[in-house]
């Protein structure tokens, strides 16, 4: 029952999909119709191109703007990665829990990750602040 209701919903999304296509195809060459009549067929069929990119452009800003919550956005720049990870991690204790048993899980399968993430760990504290290694 539930694969039947998943599948009838991906076809809905498919034959939205589907239908948009067909009405962003039909409306560029509606428009190359009438750019033709002041250009000719290059140039209107560039300047269609260009009209289209740049409005998908706008769309997928505005779909990322939308995408990243405002509180991501405003701590973005304030606190080192490590610091977010551990207030993500308080805010939502499942996802953190559920990350940590993914991670332990891939180590389990592959030990050359964990001695990857090691040998890391040690090269970046062997550093100093300039990217230069530090005296041994």
């Amino acid at each position: 029952m539930i694969v039947k209701k998943a599948l009838a919903l991906i076809a809905a999304i498919s034959a939205m999909a589907a239908a948009a296509g067909v009405c962003v195809v039909a409306a560029a060459y509606a428009l190359y119709a009438f750019v033709r009549l002041y250009l000719d067929p290059a140039p209107a069929a560039a300047a269609i191109s260009v009209g289209f990119a740049l409005i998908a452009g706008l769309i997928a800003l505005v779909a990322f703007r939308r995408a990243q919550p405002e509180s991501f956005r405003a701590r973005r720049g304030e606190e080192p990665l490590s610091a977010r990870l551990i207030a993500l991690a308080r805010e939502k204790p499942m996802i953190a829990a559920a990350a940590a048993a993914a991670a332990g899980f891939v180590v389990l399968r592959n030990p050359k990750v964990l001695s990857a993430i090691v040998a890391a760990a040690i090269a970046g504290r062997a550093r100093d602040g300039d990217g230069r290694r530090g005296r041994r």
